[in-house]
């Protein structure tokens, strides 16, 4: 039996690459790359600044599955507490985690889960059911860093009221939120068609050997 990080049913990384251990490690650390390269692809906002982090934590999710997605944002939110210059603007350190985006990094962990969790369902092989996937991981991100910001600006003399806290961490962020939901539906589905005509390839290749 080969061992895995794995678990569950196969996801498109499962489809291009062979599950094992030494596979699966280089997979989380190649999905902690990408967030961390696209974090650094901001448009400067006070508190929280509009980052290219989302449409990699729902790939990486989508690509990996539920637990080595996890475990991918868990590593990124790691090696930035640790010193890393992981975070937007190439910032890191346990004052970031601490500070008004905190909640968001934690909550990239939860979106790629589900995310991944739903593409282990096939979620991500039909496009309105990969937006509908995608979305559910948006969202679960703001559950996370809306009452974390609530906190935060109350914590240091700032509104946090309802309508304050939202002003400040998802209105803003709609319009991007939407546009890269459908950037990663798009890419996953290409990905998916291209898997597909190899494996078509594949078949007539062997049909042709026999």
């Amino acid at each position: 039996m080969t061992s895995t990080l794995a678990v569950g049913r196969p996801t498109l990384a499962d489809r291009i690459f062979s599950r094992t251990l030494v596979t699966d490690i280089v997979l989380v650390a190649v999905g902690a790359a990408l967030v961390s390269l696209l974090a650094q692809l901001t448009i400067p906002m006070v508190p929280v600044p509009i980052t290219g982090q989302t449409l990699a934590v729902l790939l990486v999710g989508a690509s990996l599955g539920a637990v080595r997605g996890a475990i991918a944002l868990t590593l990124y939110a790691v090696l930035g507490i640790v010193g890393l210059p992981v975070f937007s603007d190439g910032a890191h350190g346990l004052a970031i985690v601490g500070g008004p985006t905190g909640g968001y990094i934690i909550g990239f962990i939860f979106a790629a889960a589900l995310t991944g969790w739903l593409a282990q369902r096939e979620w991500d092989h039909r496009i309105l059911k990969a937006l509908a996937a995608f979305g559910a991981g948006t969202l679960v991100t703001f559950a996370f860093g809306l009452p974390w910001l609530a906190f935060w600006l109350g914590a240091n003399g700032f509104d946090n009221d309802l309508n304050a806290v939202l002003q400040s961490g998802l209105y803003p962020f709609i319009v991007g939120g939407v546009i890269k939901a459908a950037l990663a539906a798009g890419f996953i589905r290409l990905a998916w068609l291209g898997v597909k005509r190899a494996d078509e390839r594949a078949k007539l290749v062997d049909g042709e050997l026999d």
